[in-house]
């Protein structure tokens, strides 16, 4: 039986009401008013009014020279990564074609989506990492259009030069200094100076995560990729020290953000607990770590290592890790989650920033039906069909009983119309 150390504050519904209005009135404003009401929203939220949004050649090219040599490397060394990884997976795809019948073809071919629009958080910090897992993955795929939309810096002087360079190295066609609601309705609707897109990715705040649910539909997005989310599973073997900073790494993205231990030890949980506010002391982000911990973080000890991964997979976290003694019973007992980090020695953070694999990924459950961001989902995976005259004579009387037993009429003469044509011809 579960038995929680520490439990989420309950969620207050009416402002998750409240949320759902407040976007669907900007959504609504910037799809009738266009450029202005993305100006309004601009200043009202960011206090950006820039003479334009929209980053040009020069612009760019000024910001990439303010870019330290060394941070520049290491975001090419992290585009590196990615860039493999991507093409790697798109080994694994394939165009396919088979005859299932003497005649009958059909066959898949893979296309990529024409235009994407990639968002990427930076209101509270530049997010150069997220901009190259959007774009990267994107242009690997083959998309030919890639406009990337980001929020000004505090600091009222526009993106950061490190996040254009990430951008730009990463394949964006275009660079916009836009950032939450009015992003994602500039996105899906297109303005007077913006055209729309047929595709949204990024994660992103609450306001972000539920503009890009309410315009799916008229555009597609990746993924529910609201704030961050984490899960440990531990146990007597674990370092409660390390365990306490990895619940704490996530916990300081945003202030909505979860942190969750499971642990099959209550000595281990009840050392967790009492580590955390001292690491939480010695963070230049306790603000937003504290109140994420505070409002969002939980810690539930469980009699046993199937408990354990029955209640993971319940939660359906966006990050996974497992430090246990037992973790290859873990690889393969569990079902649902973002990513999964195997090991003391595997962190979240070298994900997020580094290694290659995609730190875009389903958050809210929403790993129980999807799968993280990765070149896969940049690719229409399109079928065909190809008959020789035998064939079409072969399938057309199959074709239109079926058609007539579903009170198709039309649908029968589609197929009766060939197969007298074609008798006729032989």
């Amino acid at each position: 039986m579960a038995k929680y150390l520490k439990q989420r504050k309950e969620i207050n519904e009416k402002s998750q009401t409240d949320l759902r209005e407040t976007v669907g009135s900007i959504l609504e404003d910037i799809k009738i008013n266009g450029d202005e009401a993305v100006m309004k929203y601009s200043l009202q939220f960011d206090h950006w009014s820039p003479e334009k949004y929209k980053l040009s050649e020069d612009e760019i090219h000024k910001a990439i020279k303010l870019v330290p040599e060394t941070l520049k490397e290491d975001i090419k060394f992290v585009s590196k990564q990615i860039k493999y990884f991507a093409e790697k997976q798109l080994e694994s795809f394939s165009e396919l074609e088979v005859e299932t019948h003497p005649g009958i073809h059909l066959g898949h071919k893979l296309v990529p989506i024409n235009s994407v629009g990639t968002y990427v958080p930076g209101g509270r910090a530049p997010l150069m990492s997220s901009a190259m897992m959007s774009t990267i993955p994107a242009k690997v795929a083959g998309v030919e259009n890639i406009i990337s939309f980001t929020p000004p810096a505090k600091d009222g002087k526009g993106i950061p030069p490190a996040m254009i360079f990430s951008l730009y190295n990463a394949g964006s066609t275009n660079i916009y200094s836009i950032g939450g609601v009015q992003a994602i309705a500039s996105m899906a609707y297109g303005t007077e100076t913006i055209d729309s897109v047929d595709m949204i990715v990024g994660p992103g705040n609450a306001f972000v995560a539920e503009a890009k649910r309410q315009v799916s539909g008229i555009v597609g997005i990746d993924l529910p990729a609201g704030p961050s989310e984490v899960l440990v599973i531990a146990d007597e073997s674990s370092d409660p020290g390390i365990v306490a900073a990895d619940l704490l790494g996530q916990a300081e993205h945003d202030p909505n953000a979860r942190s969750i231990l499971i642990s099959t030890s209550q000595k281990l949980a009840e050392e967790v607990l009492k580590l955390i506010p001292d690491q939480l002391e010695l963070l230049a982000s306790y603000d937003v770590a504290s109140q994420s911990w505070e409002n969002n973080g939980e810690v539930v000890v469980v009699g046993d290592y199937e408990e354990a991964a029955t209640l993971s997979d319940e939660y359906a976290i966006e990050h996974l890790e497992v430090q246990t003694s037992e973790n290859e019973w873990f690889l393969n007992r569990l079902k649902n989650y973002g990513s999964l980090f195997v090991g003391e020695e595997a962190t979240v953070v070298y994900s997020d920033l580094v290694v290659g694999t995609n730190h875009i990924l389903p958050t809210m459950t929403a790993s129980r039906f999807t799968n993280g961001l990765w070149v896969g989902k940049f690719i229409k995976t399109q079928s065909y069909q190809r008959f020789t005259k035998e064939a079409s004579i072969f399938i057309a009387p199959i074709a239109s009983r079926l058609a007539l037993a579903e009170n198709m009429p039309a649908h029968s003469e589609t197929a009766l119309k060939r197969l007298e044509k074609y008798k006729r011809d032989k």
